[in-house]
């Protein structure tokens, strides 16, 4: 690295600027299409325009017509499938929302028909879920005894879908789905694995026969309600033995038990309920998340106005679709004429379904969401990753699913705050017998460079970062490096190879550093600035003080040019000492 034989480098370029209405409509683009919909819409004639935008916004319009009898027989055998899911599921968990059970049969039927249409996956399969069941229930319950005013409490949670799915819909339209993204994976496992414990809670009223049961959802109003009644529970005939292996098998099963034993005259508690699973997941080709949300928040609406509550696609029964073969979205027409023959025909055979049955099957179904292994995996990787799992968990199973739910949320902002305030920096060093400078902590074989201070910057420098950055760089960096004993310094090399983006808080901690480095006698040198942030310190003249020379392309040539001069100054210090040694002698 000390070659005096020095090759000039290629300069930087600076951007021409844009206009600035140019500059905003380019971010609007990137920020809220970047996937470009309408790309599909150039260069087309006005009729070919109006089929694909019918086609994007009513999907149906685009497989139907090239619908074929094979699919037909896939579809077939993939919605019958879901049904068998759907009608048990739908009867088990109205008693999580405290609705009455035909409404959770309404919401397998009217949602999915409008998801065939405006829905994009061929997978998902329409109805409902557990979480948002138990946030009716516990939200609404707080405002609504649904025992004492059980109209009023319909009311309100037909009025919560509403708008529910008013506010998905102006999500889609308005290509904000992008929100759904700040919560973190660890923050879901842990909130979806609180509320499935919760709901695993509150079916011991079920399972053991209790009358009397406590509203709230934390673990310890739980276990108070129970153990304060365990004379209840001795006393009542409940058939603990039933397991719901598969959920409609269990619905027969234990209502034909019922009704051959006379178990309702004895304690065993009948009445139909129900309530959804978990959520929707999508495999193996790309979905519009926009366009999902418009038909979420168009399914709810239109299913809040025909007496059905908040419904989504949930896993299990997206999975069996899957697995039974569906090809398109028409299983959940085929889910859905079912749903209707058991609401026009067989309702009534499923009022002897015991609430042990029942209280089986959302078990059965919610134990499939704790995840552990995700929670160890998150252990072994990262430590703050599972932190941040079980401070969601433990907020939803001792406080409540609100509580949780606002504790996740605030722990994904948090994480995403400080990651952005508080950003990784790092002491590059040169690999040796290369031109490559990497991360002296990663790479401890890297070498330092002498006289020369090389940092590296690991994200945007913005206002909520500039402070912090400031008194890092130079102060902690600088003493580092003086402590390693190394040559004095006189070059400090800024790589800005992964700072996309700046501010103007930002540049003025730029012009701070420079000044506290010309302060100590020392040249501050920029190595590959990217475009945007290039052309903001151009604006506000600080390549101008800087000067042009010292910006460079990559941190090698920066070192190259930093290793010149120090031998170029080294040999104009040797060559005038020579010159005062021969004039004194």
């Amino acid at each position: 690295m000390g070659n005096p034989y020095y090759e000039c480098p290629l300069p930087v370029t600076i951007p021409p600027a844009k206009p600035f209405l140019e500059s905003i409509k380019l971010g609007i683009k990137e920020t809220l299409f970047p996937d470009d919909p309408f790309r599909q819409f150039k260069n087309q004639p006005a009729s070919r325009k109006f089929i694909l935008g019918m086609q994007y916004f009513v999907p149906i319009l685009e497989w139907a017509p090239r619908y074929t009898f094979e699919f037909f027989k896939a579809d077939l055998i993939a919605g019958i499938t879901i049904a068998s899911l759907a009608v048990p599921q739908g009867i088990s968990y109205a008693s999580l929302a405290s609705l009455p059970p035909i409404i959770g049969l309404y919401s397998s039927f009217v949602p999915p028909l409008v998801y065939a249409m405006l829905g994009s996956s061929k997978d998902l399969a329409v109805g409902t879920v557990a979480v948002a069941s138990l946030l009716i229930s516990s939200m609404l319950g707080k405002e609504v005894n649904p025992n004492e005013n059980a109209r009023l409490y319909v009311q309100l949670a037909l009025t919560a879908t509403f708008f529910a799915g008013v506010f998905q819909a102006a999500l889609g339209l308005l290509r904000l789905g992008f929100i759904v993204d700040f919560l973190s994976h660890a923050t879901i496992v842990g909130f979806m694995g609180g509320a499935a414990t919760v709901v695993c809670l509150q079916q011991l009223k079920g399972i053991l026969g209790l009358v009397r049961f406590t509203h709230g959802t934390d673990l310890v109003s739980v276990l108070r309600s129970v153990f304060s009644q365990t004379h209840q529970s001795k006393r009542k005939p409940c058939f603990f033995w039933i397991n719901a292996m598969a959920p409609m098998m269990s619905v027969i099963v234990g209502s034909v038990l019922v009704y051959l034993t006379n178990a309702e005259k004895y304690g065993v508690q009948v009445e139909g309920v129900a309530v959804g699973r978990s959520f929707a997941m999508f495999k193996n080709y790309h979905i519009d998340g926009n366009k999902e949300m418009i038909a979420f928040g168009m399914m709810n609406i239109a299913g809040s106005c025909v007496s059905c509550y908040l419904t989504t696609g949930p896993f299990s029964r997206t999975a069996v679709n899957f697995n039974a073969g569906c090809k398109t979205a028409g299983s959940n027409i085929v889910m859905a004429a079912a749903v209707m023959v058991t609401l026009l025909f067989l309702t009534p055979l499923f009022h002897y379904t015991p609430i042990v049955v029942l209280s089986s099957i959302i078990i059965a179904a919610m134990l499939g969401l704790i995840d552990y292994e995700a929670a160890i995996g998150l252990w072994k990787v990262d430590k703050c990753d599972f932190i941040v799992c079980v401070s969601a968990y433990i907020g939803v199973v001792f406080g409540s699913v609100e509580i949780g739910l606002v504790i996740a949320v605030t722990i994904s902002l948090l994480r995403m705050l400080l990651s952005v305030a508080r950003p990784r920096t790092f002491l590059l060093g040169n690999i040796p017998n290369s031109m490559i400078f990497r991360s002296i902590d990663q790479y401890p074989i890297a070498n330092n460079i002498p006289g020369v201070l090389i940092l590296q910057i690991d994200a945007p420098v913005y206002f909520a970062n500039a402070n912090y950055l400031r008194e890092r760089w130079i102060y902690e960096e600088d003493e580092k490096l003086k402590s390693t004993g190394g040559s004095s310094l006189q070059y400090v090399i800024l790589d800005l190879s992964a700072v996309g983006s700046t501010d103007t808080s930002g540049i003025s901690m730029f012009k701070e550093v420079k000044k506290n480095i010309d302060r100590r006698g020392l040249k501050l040198v920029l190595a590959n600035p990217r475009s945007e942030v290039i052309k903001k310190l151009v604006k506000s003249k600080f390549i101008e003080s800087i000067g042009q020379e010292w910006i460079y392309l990559t941190v090698g040539e920066a070192v190259a040019a930093c290793n010149f001069m120090l031998h170029a100054s080294k040999s104009n210090n040797q060559v005038a000492d020579e010159f005062d040694a021969h004039n004194n002698a």
